[in-house]
């Protein structure tokens, strides 16, 4: 059984397709990073946050930063969960955690977090991000 990393993370189901595998014959780097990706905006989209949403606040989170660590392979046709969870909110920034691990063995593929700033849509300059939007990514909810 594999333990969650804080008590209320989404956690999307992935099964690693042929086309995420790399010359090396392993889950590619671009495949993870896009599984953690598809992961945040699957989040979002459960928490009632989707493009008509943020259109509303004419205002959307681009990514600034990522980091992942990769800790093991993760191969053709291996199932895996892919857990994320909002960190740390700042006035125009949030700070997402990810963790993918392959259930079968309970390894750790790989850990990681991105940053994210807050933008106007229509200047993509930074712009606070909006009270019902903090609620809804408030960290505490998820720990």
């Amino acid at each position: 059984m594999i333990e969650s990393p804080v008590a209320n993370p989404f956690v999307l189901p992935i099964t690693v397709r042929e086309t995420e595998i790399d010359l090396q014959g392993h889950a590619s780097n671009v495949a993870i990073l896009g599984w953690m990706n598809r992961a945040a905006w699957e989040h979002s989209k459960a928490m009632g946050w989707d493009i008509p949403q943020y259109q509303q606040l004419a205002g959307w989170f681009v990514v600034r930063r990522h980091e992942i660590d990769y800790r093991s392979q993760a191969m053709l046709g291996d199932e895996l969960l892919a857990y994320t969870w909002p960190s740390d909110l700042a006035k125009a920034t949030a700070e997402r955690r990810h963790r993918i691990v392959r259930p079968a063995d309970g390894r750790i593929v790989a850990e990681g977090f991105n940053v994210w700033a807050f933008v106007d849509a229509e200047t993509t300059r930074p712009k606070r991000i909006p009270p019902e939007l903090r609620a809804a990514f408030d960290p505490a909810r998820f720990l």
